[in-house]
This record gives C-alpha cells, structure tokens and sequence, in this order.
C-alpha cells in the first residue's frame, strides 16, 4: 500500500475543505513515533494537536479502554447515568484553579466545550455578548469561528458570523502590541462599540494555539480578572490546546494568581479519545435549566475511562516537571541554533509547549516560506512538526511528554540540520 495511492483516493472520495498537514498515512503509533503504510518511522511532535501528551496508546490508557470496553461502550449518561463520569468530574473540580465550589460537565470536542461555556454564561448573566482576542482560536462551529481571531482558513466562505461577538488585540511584545496597547483597546471597545453591561464574557487563550504560541502575561490576565470583577463578566480560559501538564502545570492558568469562572478542556484529557469538558463556578454552571445541557454522545464511557488512566499517568509519572525539563532542553538547542540564524526572531512557550518564530532578515517580515521549508525538510527527514500563526511564520512543537530521551535527542538533531539545510537554499 502506497501513500501516494490512498491520497489519490481521498481526493476523490474526502472534501477538500478537510485539510492536511501531511501525506502520510498512518498504520500504527507508539508512544512518539508513528509508522505509515509503507513502513517508514516518523517522530511525532504534534501529537494529534497536544492530544496525546501522554504518548500515543500508552499502555495504562489502553489498560482502561480494554477494561471499559468490557463492561459497557454506550448508555448516555443523560439516559443512564455511570459513576466514572461522576468521579471523573470530581477529579476535575479538585484541581483547576480556583477556590470554590465548582462543577462540570463532559461533552465531546473542544469546540462543542467552548460553545457550551459560551451558553452557560449568557445563561448565568443574562447578557449577550461575548469578547475573544485576535490570534485566537476557539473551533470551527459556528460560535466557535465568530471567536477566532484569524479570517484564514476558519472563517472565508461561511458567510455571516454570529452577532454580539468583539475582538480586541492580544498583547503581543514582539509584533508590538503591550498589555497597555490591549487594555487600552479594550476600554475603547466599550466606549464604542458594546456596553461592559451588555458582556456576558471574555475568553481568552492562556497560551494562544494556533494564533502562535503567545503566552498570555500575567498582568494581562490580571487585569481581564479586575475588568471581569468591575463589570460582572465571567473570564473563560480555553485550556483546551493548554491543559494537562503540557506548560509544566497542570492547567495554563495555574502559571497566574487569579483564577478564571469558567474552564474549556478537551484535546489531551482522553489521550486520544474524544472526550471534552467545561468547568466552572458551581453557581454558574446551575444556571441552565436540566436539558439545557449535554449531548448523546457527551462524555462516553470510553473517553472517561481513558481519561481517568491520563490524570494518574500525569501523576504518577510526573510529566508536569517532564514538560520543563523537555522545555528546557528544546528551548536551549533552538538557543544554539539562533546563535547563526539571524532569521530565528523568538522563542518561547512554557514548560513544554514551545515554538520558534521566524522572519525574512532581507525583508525584515514574518516570513511562512522559511517555517514550512524547515517543516516540509524535517518530515523528508521523519520528523513531523506543525506551524502555526497568524502570519503562518511559527513552528510549534507539541511531542508527547513521554518522549524517550534518545529519541528526543535524534529529534533535535533533524530540526537543527533542517534550519540550516533551509538556509543554505
């Protein structure tokens, strides 16, 4: 079976809005490697899009899907209900942050979590409107584009967005935008265009995912959680690209002394079963009616189980301090690596969720051309790697946490060799 032979298949077969990073086909995965139908091996640091920070099929996940699959595969807990979602919410209400009473609820993609959080708010305040941030990426349903900070690819063609929906700038240091910038853009906001009255939330990335990897300074989101407080807004962290040990805590939002009302979760939480989750203030997560909330397939026996077999891996196996220290070694060879690549601009991320940015020293711009050269050599050498941005210039790097020190280290030497073979051409 050939690569070049299934892509011939799925253009026929797959619509073309359906993008593809790559034109590998996968036949199996262990932990960070994955190997396609042709045989050859691959490093995986994109992990599914942070799915799988645990590894792929580790073996306790893969423990408690056998055991689930077992016993039972589907009920809808809506119809008849199971403990393990029960307990699994509790898991989550004892460890995001926060200092109060909390409650959950489980559904199926990161999307849907963000529209639910989206729901539940207007619900608990009674207003409309909601405010997101430019780079910002929150899903591809309707709600979900309308807040995403970025026109292409998620928005073109689908015609009008859902109203009540502002964006502000996100302070973003290198590309000129300061906290000040984005607070003061804010004030303006409410001066002209919604009343702070009429704002039910502000969502807001910990660490933006697909607008690159721009982490959220801390007196930024101090100041949403004081602006929240004045106006009586709820603050949403969407921790859904964030969460589950991948920035060296927990959650993103444990790096900050405030805590926000409402929690999106998703991606990781299952270690590559779709599993999804909102969490919040137990008084606003009341607020809906019964029925108001869940969905058929919302919070699956299986992706529960899963996700119990994640949160004790992330325990028992420390991967918190594993992300630093994967960071740390990452951020340190991309250091050596700028010494002679006047065209590496930044690099950055908490603990392991890390990137490095790129600009056209001639031209002095963010430049996507040298980002995907260096991606497109790194696959030729099996190395799989994401970009990400609003301008497309930013590499991401989302291995698993589990990757293994020798094969972390074979990694490194691809991405080094590709950046100076790319600017060699």
């Amino acid at each position: 079976m050939k690569n070049s032979a299934i892509s011939e298949r799925k253009n026929q077969s797959i619509s073309r809005g359906v993008g593809m990073t790559t034109q590998i086909y996968a036949d199996r995965a262990e932990n960070s490697e994955i190997w396609d139908v042709e045989g050859r091996r691959y490093i995986d640091f994109s992990s599914g899009i942070a799915v799988v920070n645990t590894g792929h099929r580790h073996p306790k996940v893969i423990e408690a899907v056998k055991a689930q699959l077992d016993r039972f595969t589907h009920t809808c807990h809506q119809v008849v209900p199971y403990e393990s979602y029960v307990r699994l919410a509790e898991r989550l209400n004892g460890m995001l942050p926060g200092k109060f009473d909390k409650k959950t609820i489980f559904v199926t993609t990161g999307a849907e979590a963000v529209e639910n959080a989206i729901k539940i708010a207007r619900n608990a305040t009674g207003r409309p409107a909601v405010i997101a941030f430019a780079g910002g990426f929150h899903g591809r349903t309707f709600m979900g584009m309308a807040l995403t900070g970025k026109v292409v690819p998620y928005k073109v063609g689908f015609g009008a967005m859902p109203a009540d929906v502002f964006h502000a700038p996100f302070p973003v240091a290198l590309h000129g935008i300061s906290v000040a910038d984005s607070l003061a853009a804010l004030d303006r906001l409410f001066k002209a265009d919604v009343d702070p009255a009429r704002v039910a939330a502000i969502i807001v990335e910990p660490v933006q995912g697909e607008g690159g990897f721009y982490e959220a300074p801390r007196e930024f989101m101090t100041a949403l959680r004081k602006i929240c407080d004045q106006h009586g807004m709820l603050l949403i962290a969407d921790e859904v690209q964030t969460g589950f040990a991948r920035t060296g805590k927990m959650f993103a939002m444990d790096h900050h002394e405030v805590a926000p009302d409402i929690t999106t979760m998703a991606k990781s939480l299952a270690g590559g079963f779709p599993l999804a989750a909102v969490t919040g203030r137990a008084e606003i997560m009341d607020a809906p009616n019964p029925g108001g909330l869940g969905g058929t397939y919302g919070g699956s026996p299986i992706g529960v189980a899963a996700a119990h077999a994640v949160l004790d891996v992330i325990e028992e196996e420390k991967l918190c301090d594993r992300a630093n220290t994967l960071g740390n070694r990452l951020k340190q060879r991309l250091q050596s690596i700028r010494d002679d690549t006047p065209e590496i601009v930044d690099i950055r991320g908490p603990g392991f969720m890390n990137a490095v940015e790129f600009n056209d020293v001639k031209k002095g711009q963010p430049s996507a051309e040298i980002a995907n050269a260096v991606r497109l050599k790194a696959l030729d050498k099996g190395l799989i790697l994401l970009t990400c941005g609003v301008y497309g210039n930013v590499i991401r790097f989302l291995a698993p946490i589990t990757i293994q020190d020798g094969v972390m280290n074979e990694a490194l030497d691809i991405l080094e060799s590709s950046i100076h073979e790319v600017r060699a051409t």
